[in-house]
């Protein structure tokens, strides 16, 4: 299957109420591993790329080397692959838009975009974030993919007491609707568990939404009745490998 024709089977496989399941990978090896079980599409995480070459979450992962990952990961299957690319590598639009080239031309079909200021704090303005979406747009046009931005917001990952949740919903919409206008395809909300925000977030915009997977999160298929159109599992699959690998070693050496 070509590039743009990936891409187009990647961007139907988000049907709300009928959820694109993505557990999430780090490498050429987990991504065979994900494809053989009956992954439909593969999702690499940021942290678990980060973890599995050595380097922290936040862009640490040198972008050069990041496109290098994505380009093993594409050439290890024939399944649609998008790269978790955090902020852009940048808080600049153009430059923003060149890095998510560089993935492009990798073979990635998508990649998770986040609104957090990597590096800094809080979140960019929703102005900012609108211009670094329709630069990225922009760019996928001008190599004809129809390149699946997910655009994440940070809302509620910065947002430490769930109990709060609730009252950003508001604001979570307002930048659900803003960044489709802009040229987003997918909007994401890590964090969020609340079954009733997730449906009013699901209702209120009009892009794909994705949740991700984590203590508290309703499972697959309420979330499905919610009108979730894609669910992640983040870091959850790096941390559930290295934690068996680490007990299988441990029974090893407790015997030798």
């Amino acid at each position: 299957m070509k590039h743009g024709e990936k891409a187009e089977a990647f961007q139907d496989l988000h049907r709300k109420g009928d959820p694109l399941v993505l557990y999430n990978i780090w490498d050429a090896g987990s991504a065979k591993a994900v494809a053989g079980a009956g992954a439909k599409a593969i999702a690499t995480g940021s942290w678990s790329v980060a973890a599995a070459n050595g380097y922290p979450d936040g862009e640490a992962v040198p972008l050069s080397h990041l496109v290098d990952i994505a380009r093993t990961i594409v050439h290890a299957t024939d399944l649609p692959v998008t790269i978790d690319f955090e902020g852009g590598y940048s808080a600049e639009p153009g430059e923003v838009a060149s890095n998510a080239g560089r993935l492009i031309d990798a073979g990635a079909v998508g990649i998770n975009f986040e609104d957090q200021v990597v590096g800094g704090a809080g979140i960019h303005k929703v102005e900012n974030q609108v211009a670094r979406i329709g630069a990225i747009r922009s760019t996928a046009e001008g190599k004809r993919i129809p390149f699946f931005i997910n655009a994440r917001t940070d809302l509620f990952l910065q947002e430490s007491d769930a109990s709060l949740h609730p009252a950003l919903v508001d604001a979570a919409i307002e930048r659900g609707r803003a960044y489709s206008d802009a040229g987003a395809s997918g909007f994401f909300v890590p964090g969020l568990v609340d079954p009733a925000s997730i449906s009013r977030i699901c209702e209120a915009v009009p892009l794909p939404v994705n949740v991700m997977m984590k203590t508290g999160a309703p499972d697959v298929a309420s979330l499905a009745k919610l009108g979730v159109a894609r669910v992640s599992y983040g870091p959850g699959p790096y941390r559930a490998m290295i934690e068996w690998l680490g007990r299988q070693a441990a029974a090893i050496y407790a015997g030798a």
